[in-house]
């Protein structure tokens, strides 16, 4: 199985998943990853991260592809790190929550909300995305249920950063969220900002909430509320909004799962990028928790699947 992710933050997040950390075969001479090896139960675990400074859909697809390379049998993936939720009435997404790509309405999970072109009545968007692998989907189904009964294993997991003092819950500070309306007043906090522009929203009964659902990619950050909800009007309603997974899904199968470290508005800062990249890698481990080894084995290599799909 392959783990992609784009920050070193996320990167340490998704190593301290690993059950067991194995030694790293050679690679070929010209593959520029420096790659994890590792198992989460009984699945055998290959970790990337996209190179320091360079993000984005191109950048993941090439780090994917010489994944694949280097280990022909990987037979599906993992996109994981953090995100921009797109808060709403009809997903009530809070900082640290964790959104896990569906395939919902006309789109299989992912949609790339930049690629089109350009026609006399506006933007269109054209291509289309393939959907995940259907042992992940199949997980994610196992997975809801088990969450519906109250025995996820989520909380568990995340307890496996407890030792980082970074990563925790504490560390990342007040959630707020400022009205849709109003942009951020200057400098790296929000001391500047009118508090009185700030949603009020009722208190939940879980602090962590994972949801399931349309997932928008593009290679520009989104830090405009007003942007970011009108994209996602456009889209039929997505749940985040991210940068690199629109580069994979049709050349690396795999689930995303991102976890909400901002709004994806102008209020955005760091404090709550590793709290984020941690409830995400405790998810893709409660996924991985949920496959049997055994439907694996069934499922087609990476390259074997991307044939199926092309016809």
């Amino acid at each position: 199985m392959g783990w992609v992710c784009a920050l070193p933050v996320e990167l340490a997040a998704a190593q301290e998943m690993l059950d067991e950390e194995h030694d790293t075969p050679p690679s070929d001479a010209h593959d520029t990853n420096i790659y994890t090896c590792g198992s989460v139960g009984e699945h055998h675990v290959v970790i990337a991260c996209l190179p320091e400074g360079q993000t984005g859909t191109h950048s993941a697809a090439a780090v994917a592809v010489q994944t694949k390379l280097a280990f022909p049998s990987t037979r599906f993936g993992l996109m994981v790190g953090i995100g921009g939720g797109v808060p709403s009435e009809e997903a009530d997404i809070r900082l640290g929550d964790v959104v896990v790509s569906k395939p919902h309405k006309a789109h299989g999970g992912v949609v790339q909300y930049d690629s089109g072109k350009a026609t006399p009545s506006g933007f269109e968007r054209t291509g289309s995305l393939n959907t995940p692998p259907t042992v992940l989907l199949n997980a994610v189904a196992n997975l809801r249920a088990k969450h519906m009964r109250g025995r996820g294993r989520l909380a568990e997991y995340l307890s496996k950063l407890d030792s980082l003092p970074d990563f925790t819950r504490e560390a990342a500070g007040p959630d707020t969220l400022y009205d849709a309306s109003y942009d951020h007043e200057g400098g790296a906090t929000c001391r500047q900002c009118d508090t009185s522009y700030l949603t009020d929203r009722e208190p939940r009964r879980q602090e962590l909430v994972v949801h399931y659902g349309t997932i928008a990619s593009g290679n520009q950050v989104m830090r405009s509320a007003a942007e970011r909800d009108k994209v996602s009007a456009e889209l039929g309603g997505v749940l985040c909004f991210e940068m690199e997974a629109a580069g994979l899904m049709n050349s690396f199968p795999c689930l995303v799962i991102r976890g909400i470290c901002d709004y994806a508005d102008s209020h955005e800062n760091k404090r709550w990028q590793p709290y984020a990249a941690a409830t995400a890698a405790a998810c893709a481990k409660e996924v991985l928790s949920v496959i049997p080894p055994a439907e694996v084995a069934k499922t087609h290599t990476v390259d074997e699947a991307i044939r199926e799909a092309s016809g």
